[in-house]
Order: structure tokens, then C-alpha cells, then sequence
């Protein structure tokens, strides 16, 4: 089941992200307004397209989540496998995407301080990387 649900999330996913995705619903939006004279702008009218595309939201919600989490756990196990491979790299951060965001912040800004950014101030990613550079 889990992995009919993969190929399904993933499947709608990748289709729901393409430019045709975006015309098709245009156009079904186009058309609902172009409708309403035909229907005197009733209550059914606006019904239709308040409940379909709550539907289509609510789905989407769930797909696009699913993905996400599989992305990120994927990304994951690869750092986590680079991590390992080097030789020189600290283990210890190895799953630290399991600690609270308090934990997060606190590390990262140990890492700036490490690499001598100044703390409490946002430093230039070429700043950061040339110490961290300067430091091998």
C-alpha cells in the first residue's frame, strides 16, 4: 500500500508542478467564470468551485507534504552518508535534524563562532566560507 502511495504522490506531484498543470486549472477557472451568466451567478454556481477546489486543496496538501518528507529524509541519509565517508568530519551530526529548533540555533551559531563570525550578526556566505577555507 505504502508503496503504491509513493508512486501515486510522487506521480501527481511531478504533474501538479508543470506549466500544463497551471493552464489546465486556469482554464477550468476561466471557463467556471465565463459560466456564471449562463447560471445567474447562483448560489449552486459558486458552490461548484468553492467545494472543488477545497477538494483539490486539501488532496494537494497531503501529496505535496508526503513529498517533502521523502525529500528531506532522502537529503538527510545522504548528508548523513557524507558525514560518515569523510574522514576529518565530526559524526556527532549525524541526525541532528532530530533536535528541537533551540538546539539547532544554538549549534549553528557555535559553528559561526567556530569559524570566527561575529555573533548575533548576519555575516556574507563568502565571509563564512573563506574562513572555513582558511581553516584547512
Amino acid at each position: 500500500m505504502e508503496k503504491y502511495f509513493t508512486t501515486v504522490a510522487n506521480s501527481i506531484s511531478a504533474w501538479a508542478g508543470k506549466s500544463i498543470s497551471f493552464v489546465l486549472a486556469l482554464a477550468v477557472i476561466i471557463a467556471w467564470a465565463v459560466s456564471g451568466p449562463v447560471f445567474a451567478w447562483s448560489d449552486t454556481w459558486q458552490l461548484v468551485i468553492n467545494t472543488g477546489t477545497t477538494i483539490v486543496t486539501f488532496l494537494m496538501v497531503f501529496l505535496i507534504q508526503n513529498s517533502q518528507n521523502r525529500d528531506a529524509a532522502a537529503m538527510q541519509a545522504k548528508l548523513d552518508e557524507l558525514i560518515r565517508a569523510v574522514e576529518n568530519a565530526r559524526e556527532g551530526f549525524v541526525g541532528i535534524e532530530h533536535l528541537t529548533d533551540d538546539e539547532i540555533c544554538r549549534l549553528r551559531a557555535a559553528l559561526e563562532r567556530e569559524v570566527g563570525a561575529p555573533d548575533n550578526e548576519f555575516t556574507r556566505a563568502d565571509e563564512t566560507v573563506e574562513r572555513l577555507l582558511d581553516r584547512t
